[in-house]
């Protein structure tokens, strides 16, 4: 009985381990393949129009409000302009709000930059995963990393390359490993002078 037990342990182990070789794992930077995206210059350009046609006008907007209400309740001529204290306590609960939103500005700003930026980056994304998901059937990877969760990890199965390709995208010099792309079976390599290789 011991005997059996044994060897369906090793048997289920050899079909654990042959399943598991059989998997094909690679990995990829989403940031690098969208910061490589011909659409990015589009999203700069429009997140400079953002930051400078809303956030800019939206801050000047509140501090001159906040100038200007402060000098209502805090002028020369306040109690004569705003004799009714109940109007005076209104604008100066108004005044305080103003005050902290301008006090928080930097933080608020950057949150809808933030807000701004996903929005306009989302359609980039979409496509830079769709062609991860694609290149990924293609190639038969049963599991796609994030490269920036990995420490050390081969570079051939680096997919960059077939995703730049699927998104018809030039990568730079250097950028990639020609060794992750597969072979296209082109022309032979050139023999070296003196004819041998």
């Amino acid at each position: 009985m011991k005997k059996i037990s044994f060897l369906l342990i090793a048997l289920f182990s050899l079909l654990g381990a042959s399943q598991a070789s059989a998997q094909k794992i690679g990995y990829i930077s989403v940031d690098e393949v969208v910061s490589l995206m011909p659409e990015l210059g589009r999203v700069d350009t429009l997140l400079q129009k953002y930051q400078m046609d809303s956030l800019a006008t939206r801050y000047q907007y509140y501090l001159g409000e906040f100038q200007r209400k402060d000098s209502m309740v805090n002028g020369a001529d306040s109690v004569k302009n705003y004799p009714n204290a109940g109007v005076r306590a209104q604008v100066r609960e108004e005044l305080q709000q103003l005050a902290g939103t301008l006090q928080n500005w930097q933080s608020l700003a950057g949150q809808a930059y933030e807000n701004k930026k996903n929005s306009l980056l989302e359609p980039v994304l979409r496509k830079v995963y769709a062609a991860i998901n694609a290149v990924a059937k293609e190639n038969n990877y049963t599991y796609v990393l994030s490269k920036e969760n990995l420490i050390v990890a081969p570079q051939g199965d680096d997919m960059i390359l077939l995703v730049a390709r699927k998104l018809n995208i030039k990568l730079p010099q250097g950028a990639g490993n020609p060794a992750a792309a597969p072979a296209t079976g082109g022309a032979a390599p050139k023999p070296k002078a003196g004819g041998k290789q």
